[in-house]
């Protein structure tokens, strides 16, 4: 046991720490949140993703230290548990099952907006079915796809670049001043742009992986984050100078409009297609990730005992997916993309605000960050969670409310997971 410990913890540096991290980050999102964010701040929109940058820098710091202590599968589900109770860690678990269902939803109309438009719905349906089959026969996204998928859609975001800063369009006099929603349209934009940092959370969780974690993960997760605010503000700068706000929030795929507005539109297929690739890439990897958390707090009877079930032949949690699979295209018939980031967005913050408070309660000897951060991240989660569209706000807490009501009334009826 010593020797694969050892093994594991010094196999990673630096650079590949941070490496990781721009793979976990960059992805989908970005071709998703543009629109939505900039139909709530205008020309501030930038504003909005500092303060998602941030959020997203509390909640990996409070992550990392809580892995480091607690190095087992299940993230917060685990940490509010050991560190609040059991009812919270419940609720973190519901909150990443809801959130990221909603994710999945957001990322198949991603994938239908981007590749036919007037037809986003029914090819989102197609998408979510063909990958669930894909995840119950146990094809899982391996190390090197998720290279060529992040390598792919960095390329993607420098034809945007390159047209939107190159291609002629660029002008101070497609922005304005206005704030469509005063400064809660910028906060809720902030909210919004967090949904473009799903998966940072990969950092906090390589501490039994790298040499030095102590030192290392302190400096990867700045770093990382630091990489991808300047490459997403590079990109969103582009688009607004090249077509403006009201364009970005008016179009189903924010980035093949911006590129359209250039001198060189044709680059604008190429942009179609690398959001694409980098939406299947996401529905790929999140269901397999809500059908295994599903299937762990099913096993504690925190969600039906049906849904704990392992397929004899492809090992694989078979009802969980079929479910989640279920119920994502029943989402994607009918939420429109704006309803489902924000919802996700709100069941997420609500996942990471818990993740804050259970690094709030660490011991000087326990933490490696300074204990305000947590606060902050506390303070900023419920701050960006409660402007979001109120329709997701509504929505979440029902949700939320509804889960909790469940927990309580099942309390006897559970037994510990074997």
């Amino acid at each position: 046991m010593a020797g694969l410990a050892d093994r594991l913890a010094r196999r990673l540096g630096l650079g590949d720490a941070v490496v990781i991290g721009l793979g976990a980050m960059i992805g989908a999102g970005i071709f998703a949140a543009p629109g939505p964010a900039a139909a709530a701040a205008g020309s501030w929109l930038l504003l909005g993703l500092v303060l998602a940058a941030v959020v997203a820098y509390c909640n990996a710091t409070s992550s990392a230290q809580l892995a480091a202590m607690y190095p087992e599968s299940g993230g917060t589900y685990v940490y509010a548990r050991e560190r609040l109770g059991g009812y919270w860690g419940f609720l973190a678990g519901w909150s990443f099952v809801v959130g990221k269902t909603a994710s999945l939803s957001a990322m198949a109309l991603t994938f239908g907006a981007y590749v036919a438009p007037g037809y986003a719905r029914p090819i989102a349906v197609g998408a979510v079915v063909a990958l669930t089959v894909v995840n119950y026969l146990g094809v899982e996204k391996t190390a090197r796809l998720t290279r060529l998928i992040v390598v792919l859609v960095l390329a993607t975001l420098a034809v945007v670049v390159a047209a939107t800063w190159l291609g002629g369009s660029s002008s101070l006099g497609n922005l304005d001043r206005a704030l469509p929603q005063g400064p809660y349209g910028v906060l809720q934009s902030g909210g919004l742009l967090f949904f473009a940092f799903a998966g940072y959370a990969r950092l906090a969780t390589l501490g039994e992986e790298v040499r030095d974690p102590q030192v290392t993960i302190p400096k990867a997760i700045p770093l990382a984050l630091g990489l991808v605010v300047a490459i997403y503000a590079i990109v969103l700068g582009g688009a607004l100078l090249a077509v403006g706000p009201t364009t970005l929030a008016q179009v189903p795929a924010p980035l093949v409009a911006a590129v359209e507005g250039s001198r060189w539109p044709t680059l604008a297929t190429a942009v179609q297609v690398g959001a694409a690739v980098a939406a299947v890439g996401v529905l790929l990897s999140l269901l397999a990730g809500v059908s295994r958390t599903t299937l762990s707090m099913a096993r504690r009877r925190e969600l039906p005992g049906f849904l704990d079930a392992v397929h004899p032949t492809h090992r694989t949690p078979y009802r969980a997916e079929l479910t989640a699979g279920a119920v994502v295209c029943a989402i994607v018939l009918a939420a429109d993309l704006r309803g489902a980031i924000g919802f996700s967005s709100f069941a997420v913050l609500t996942y990471y605000g818990l993740a804050n408070a259970s690094a709030w309660t660490l011991t000087g000897d326990e933490r490696r960050w300074p204990r305000w951060i947590a606060g902050l991240g506390v303070v900023l989660c419920g701050v960006l969670a409660v402007t979001l569209p109120p329709v997701a706000v509504l929505g979440g807490t029902v949700l939320l409310a509804l889960g909790s009501l469940a927990w309580l009334l099942t309390r006897r009826a559970r037994t510990p997971a074997p």
